[in-house]
């Protein structure tokens, strides 16, 4: 396999896998388009590169910036705009752990924690219904816990060690 058709088969099956982290296709191509780049990357090459529009690429990058996962770079003498990745790929799991959290395990909990709250008759299944969603809320909130302590403490050796057993 030469070196243009392993990069297009890594950029393809990245944003194949995009859905599973959060995000759409487009923008996990581009992330990884520019996190296998070894240079800064304009808006025009990352179009022409994935046959995507202008609108399309600016919405994603944008997106990504937010993630705090990609970044513009300068390049002195050009008036485009670049843009790279994080190529730390204990930081990008951090970020994206974190931006996980803020985007679907906080709004789950906000709900969990809402509906296990409820007043009951003591009908039995409105019983049911307040211990199973207040276990989950608990089982949940640990687990979000959990993951902050990890991001948190990312530069402790144990975290670093547990990091890598979990990727």
């Amino acid at each position: 396999m030469e070196f243009k058709e392993a990069k297009n088969k890594f950029v393809q099956s990245w944003g194949a896998l995009g859905s599973q982290w959060g995000i759409n296709k487009t923008m996990a191509q581009i992330h990884a388009l520019l996190m296998v780049s070894n240079q800064p990357v304009s808006m025009e090459d990352i179009m022409d590169e994935l046959q995507i529009s202008r609108g399309n690429a600016s919405m994603n990058l944008r997106a990504l910036i937010d993630w705090g996962i990609v970044y513009k770079a300068f390049k002195p003498g050009e008036r485009r705009e670049f843009f790279t990745a994080e190529k730390d790929l204990d930081e990008l799991a951090v970020k994206i752990s974190k931006e996980r959290s803020k985007r679907e395990i906080k709004p789950a909990l906000k709900v969990l924690k809402e509906v296990s709250s409820i007043e009951i008759s003591g009908a039995e299944d409105e019983k049911h219904f307040k211990e199973q969603t207040g276990k989950l809320y608990d089982f949940v909130l640990k687990a979000d816990n959990v993951l902050d302590k990890i991001t948190e403490y990312r530069e402790n050796w144990l975290t670093k060690l547990v990091m890598k057993i979990m990727s």
